[in-house]
């Protein structure tokens, strides 16, 4: 069975080889995780960022249930009966709070933020309780039952502009001060990192982050409230819309691809009959050659048509018939017979009665 120690640099969870982390070396690799994903240049929806993220919540829970077990903090006493190893571990709902917001997972968003206030609020209560500094407690956020965010505590109306321009100048007042704790933490990292700090530099150091991040969460609050309505809103909104009724179902669309031809078709209208073949320019210089043209006159080699062939053979027969050809007169006289002795329609009277 495992037993907990406490020593000069904080609580420590050793078991039965004695080989367990100390909860301080537990508790210092999580804050450096933290300030390594809080200044990495990665997308924090990256597979990277998002294992130590869940590597350094991880760890914190695991340091918060051994405090909580040790009852190292407690309502009845002050900052300064706090051992300086003993101040870091006020941290721990503040940067579970700050890892949980960078959880990444749009669909579970609302309930990230909900609980990155739990812990920003829980430590909020713990800095108030040690009187660490001064500074007024956010309005506690309920849910009504049409989905709407309430405050518990009432906030100065938007059209006081007197409460307004007091937390225009409060927020003012903040970010001064914060930029002044951070310049001092600045310098005193360095020293307390390595060890060789004194005990009275630790226990100042620990004290100026407590303040900073008293500061950072009422900042990350006040985003959080006005982030929360719309988050609700748009629960809201996917709960109530209307189902899609599912359709019958319809076989895929096969692709297709158009070939050159058709896409020459399409473009160019090749394929219907009354496609032009050639211009004027060239149906003229065509039938310029032939001789064909209405200013050139008669081609010369034209072939002559059916009826011109048939008049001259029957101007041929009367021109021979003028000039007593004996041969023409022959043919002629026997026609004149064979017409006589043979009338109209004479070889079809076959079977007629």
């Amino acid at each position: 069975m495992a037993e907990n120690k406490t020593d000069e640099n904080g609580p420590q969870s050793v078991g039965e080889d004695g080989d367990s982390p100390k909860l301080s070396e537990i508790f210092d690799r999580a804050w450096r995780i933290y300030e390594d994903v809080d200044s990495t240049n990665e997308p924090f929806a990256s597979l990277s960022v998002q294992t130590k993220v869940k590597d350094a919540i991880r760890m914190l829970e695991e340091t918060t249930r051994v405090v909580a077990r040790l009852d190292l903090f407690s309502r009845n006493e002050t900052v300064d009966e706090l051992s300086t190893a003993d101040l870091r571990f006020l941290l721990l709902p503040a940067l579970l709070g700050a890892l949980t917001m960078k959880r990444s997972g749009q669909d579970q968003r609302l309930d990230t933020v909900r609980t990155a206030r739990v812990y920003y609020m829980d430590y909020l209560r713990r800095c108030r309780d040690y009187d660490l500094a001064t500074f007024q407690m956010p309005g506690n956020t309920e849910l009504s039952e049409e989905g709407e965010t309430q405050q518990c505590t009432s906030a100065p109306p938007s059209s006081d502009l007197v409460a307004m321009a007091a937390q225009r100048q409060a927020k003012i007042d903040r970010y001064r001060k914060k930029k002044e704790v951070e310049s001092r933490l600045s310098a005193m990292r360095q020293a307390v990192e390595s060890g060789q700090a004194e005990d009275e530099v630790c226990r100042e150091f620990y004290i100026l982050n407590i303040r900073r991040w008293i500061t950072v969460c009422l900042e990350e609050i006040e985003s959080i409230d006005q982030e929360l309505p719309i988050l609700q809103n748009m629960d809201v909104l996917k709960e109530n819309a209307p189902k899609q009724k599912s359709g019958p179902h319809r076989a895929p669309m096969k692709p297709f691809i158009l070939t050159k031809d058709s896409i020459k078709a399409q473009v160019f209208g090749a394929g219907y009959p009354s496609l032009a073949t050639m211009t004027v320019d060239d149906w003229y210089e065509q039938h310029q050659k032939r001789g064909v043209l209405p200013d050139q006159g008669l081609p010369r080699n034209v072939p002559v048509e059916d009826g011109d062939a048939k008049e001259r053979e029957e101007e041929e027969k009367e021109r021979k018939c003028e000039n007593d050809d004996e041969e023409s007169l022959t043919k002629a006289r026997n026609w004149d017979d064979w017409k006589d002795n043979h009338p109209r329609g004479y070889g079809n009277r076959h079977n007629m009665g």
